[in-house]
C-alpha cells in the first residue's frame, strides 16, 4: 500500500518530468534541426555542448545550475528582480535541473527523426509550388514525429530518474524538491525503512521501462519497421 507521503512523492516526480519535457521540447527540436541541417562555423562545438550533461557529473551540472540560477547568479538575479521568480528550492528548480539532463537525449532522438526525411519529398513539394513553410508542416513534420514524441518519452524517462544536479541545485525539500530518487536516497539513509525503498523504486523502474519501451516502439515506427533505436 502507498501512504500519501509516497503519492506525493509520485505526483510531485510526474509533475517535475511533464514540465521539464514541456519545456525542453522546442529547445531540443530547434538545436535537432540545426544539428541535423545546419552548415555553420561551431557545429562541431555546439554539438559537444549539447551532449555535455550526459558525461558530465551531474553534480558539476547541479553547481554550473546554482551559480547561474541561484539568488545571486546572474540570471537568477535577473528573474528575481524582474519577474519575482526564484528557482531556488522550487519545485520549479527542479523540472530545470531535469530539463537540463533530458535534453542530449531528446536532442538525438529527434536529429535523428529529421536526418531520417527523405529530402527529396522536401524537393517535390518545392518544386510543385509548396513554400518552405508548407513543405516543413505537410511533409517534414509529420515523417519526424515519431522521433519527436521518442525524444519526448525519452525525455521523461530521464527527468524520473533524475538525481545529481536536482538535490545539488534545489536540495531535498519535502513537497517541494523531493522527487522519486530524492526520496529513495532519504529513505536508505533511515534504517528498517526497507518497504518504502522498495515500493518507490518498484515504481521508478515500471515508469522508466515503460517510457523505454514506447520510445522505442516510436522508433521502430520511424524506422518503417527496421531496427531502429534512439539509444
Amino acid at each position: 500500500m502507498l501512504t500519501p507521503e509516497l503519492w506525493s512523492i509520485i505526483l510531485l516526480s510526474l509533475k517535475v518530468s511533464l514540465v521539464a519535457v514541456l519545456l525542453t521540447m522546442p529547445v531540443a527540436f530547434g538545436l535537432a534541426w540545426l544539428l541535423a541541417r545546419g552548415r555553420f562555423p561551431g557545429k562541431l562545438l555546439l554539438d559537444a555542448l549539447v551532449h555535455l550533461p550526459l558525461v558530465l557529473p551531474p553534480v558539476v551540472t547541479g553547481w554550473l545550475l546554482l551559480i547561474a540560477f541561484g539568488t545571486n547568479g546572474p540570471i537568477g538575479r535577473w528573474l528575481a528582480d524582474w519577474f519575482g521568480v526564484s528557482l531556488m528550492f522550487r519545485w520549479t528548480g527542479a523540472a530545470l535541473a531535469a530539463a537540463v539532463m533530458a535534453l542530449p537525449l531528446m536532442v538525438r532522438a529527434m536529429r535523428l527523426s529529421i536526418e531520417a526525411v527523405d529530402r527529396r519529398l522536401e524537393g517535390a513539394a518545392r518544386t510543385l509550388g509548396a513554400s518552405p513553410w508548407r513543405s516543413f508542416v505537410s511533409i517534414t513534420l509529420p515523417l519526424a514525429t515519431p522521433g519527436l514524441l521518442a525524444g519526448a518519452v525519452l525525455g521523461f524517462a530521464r527527468s524520473i530518474g533524475e538525481f545529481g544536479a536536482t538535490i545539488t541545485f534545489v536540495s531535498n525539500i519535502p513537497g517541494e524538491t523531493r522527487t522519486i530518487p530524492i526520496a529513495i536516497y532519504g529513505a536508505l539513509q533511515i534504517p528498517g525503512n526497507e518497504a518504502d525503498v522498495t515500493r518507490l523504486a518498484i515504481i521508478a523502474v515500471l515508469l522508466s521501462l515503460g517510457a523505454l519501451l514506447v520510445s522505442e516502439l516510436l522508433a521502430r515506427r520511424m524506422g518503417s519497421g527496421k531496427d531502429s533505436h534512439v539509444l
